[in-house]
């Protein structure tokens, strides 16, 4: 498991990278800054969270692998709905895109607080 959360980090970490690239070089003179900015915040949570699947990946040897687990599954899901719904809206203009992010939100805080538990725990 701690392999395939590793794999999900550099792919979103990659993804993140491209993202932040093509914002800053083809979006620029399409996007109004309002609709830049919410693309560069999808580009930055991203990459935060890319990051974390990273370290859940190592940790998941030395913390309890079964919060760890769980903390990085949140965070597959939580960039996927939080970036992917920014992105959505920054390109379409779609509001009720902007509705689902709070829920990718709640994922991501919920990674967080699974990971804290993973640290509390022994190995397991």
């Amino acid at each position: 498991m701690q392999r395939t959360l590793g794999v999900w980090g550099a792919g979103l970490g990659l993804l993140a990278v491209a993202a932040g690239a093509f914002g800053s070089h083809l979006l620029r003179d399409s996007l109004d800054v309002a609709r830049l900015e919410i693309f560069q915040t999808a580009a930055r949570y991203q990459m935060y969270h890319a990051l974390a699947l990273l370290l859940v990946a190592n940790l998941g040897e030395a913390w309890s692998r079964r919060w760890t687990n769980w903390a990085g599954w949140c965070f597959v899901g939580g960039t996927v709905i939080f970036a992917g719904s920014l992105y959505g809206l920054s390109l379409t203009g779609i509001r009720v895109l902007g509705a689902i992010t709070p829920l990718g939100g709640l994922l991501l805080m919920a990674g967080w607080g699974l990971l804290m538990l993973a640290g509390l725990q022994k190995s397991a």
